[in-house]
């Protein structure tokens, strides 16, 4: 499978450099607010960072300077998430199909028509709605703890697909364990090795917005719709052999939300695919950036800089 073990040695340190400084902004996108971390120079290529379920752009907070040297890096919250609205779910409609359709309107409002996407759980099916629409406009991807193929599904998703085949209240109630605290520790701590790496400002952050009135139904809402993802899959295959993207796999080995299995299928249509299993588990950058940041940084000067633009 051409899976490589990482041992990268650590990022340099820029603790004698001047950081990059991160700015906070939103924009009005189908008149709703979405917030958005932007780092690095306007002219540099771009780089747009997708996250998780159940965090958001407070995922990216240390690799966004690790990468602003160089690169214009922009990190959104998705409806719901982090900062951006959270609007009525009976107006509003919490698909991935939507969140795709956001994000292409918050990159032509800021003008910006070539990116590598960084993705990672619900990130990746938003971003594979972004290059099937645009497939001219990516240069790259990083996916990490991302899915697209079948086999990436694994005893995670088990109760989710009874919830997807009967659309019941029972079966949909029968997830309400899994927007706990407890559960939201696990994601971070789970298959860690090192729990003293993991800040536990992670899940007090995560926490805090997923138990906010109404989120428990939002996130149901779109466990149900996350079945819309999977006949997405032999497009998307497709797509990789047809424009070949550069790609990166950076991909924590233990998670059992978006196991290994999930990561060896990319091999298949894309043969160059650059693949390191990571032993650590679901949200990989809490104690791996020091070995991930540098296979980043490396894989965007060789395969992504010098692509055409």
């Amino acid at each position: 499978m051409n899976t490589v073990a990482s041992n990268a040695t650590p990022a340099v340190s820029i603790a004698n450099a001047t950081p990059p400084v991160t700015h906070y902004r939103t924009a009005t996108i189908d008149g709703l607010t979405i917030f958005f971390r932007e780092a690095g120079p306007q002219d540099a290529p771009v780089v747009l960072l997708l996250h998780g379920f159940p965090t958001s752009s407070h995922m990216f907070r240390q690799l966004m300077p690790a990468l602003a040297d160089r690169y214009h890096v922009i990190a959104p919250d998705y409806p719901g998430f982090g900062q951006s609205d959270m609007p009525d779910r009976a107006k509003f409609a919490y698909t991935f199909d939507r969140f795709g359709e956001l994000m292409d309107g918050l990159l032509d409002q800021l003008g910006i028509n070539r990116y590598a996407m960084y993705v990672m759980d619900y990130g990746a099916p938003v971003g594979w709605r972004l290059a099937l629409k645009h497939p001219d406009r990516v240069t790259g991807f990083i996916v990490q703890n991302g899915n697209a193929y079948d086999e990436g599904l694994k005893a995670f998703w088990d109760p989710i697909k009874t919830y997807w085949a009967d659309g019941s209240d029972s079966s949909r109630k029968a997830l309400l364990p899994l927007l706990t605290i407890e559960t939201t520790i696990f994601q971070y701590t789970d298959g860690v090795s090192d729990r003293t790496r993991i800040s536990p400002d992670n899940w007090v952050h995560d926490q805090a917005l997923l138990d906010r009135p109404g989120n428990n139904d939002i996130q149901l809402d779109l466990f149900y719709d996350y079945r819309t993802n999977l006949p997405l899959y032999p497009q998307l295959q497709a797509y990789f052999r047809e424009f070949k993207p550069p790609m990166l796999i950076v991909w924590g080995k233990n998670d059992f939300i978006f196991p290994a299995d999930g990561a060896y299928p990319y091999k298949n249509d894309l043969p160059e695919v650059e693949t390191h299993l990571l032993d650590t588990g679901h949200f990989a950058l809490e104690d791996k950036a020091d070995e991930m940041v540098p296979l980043i940084r490396e894989f965007l000067a060789r395969r992504v800089d010098s692509k055409p633009r």
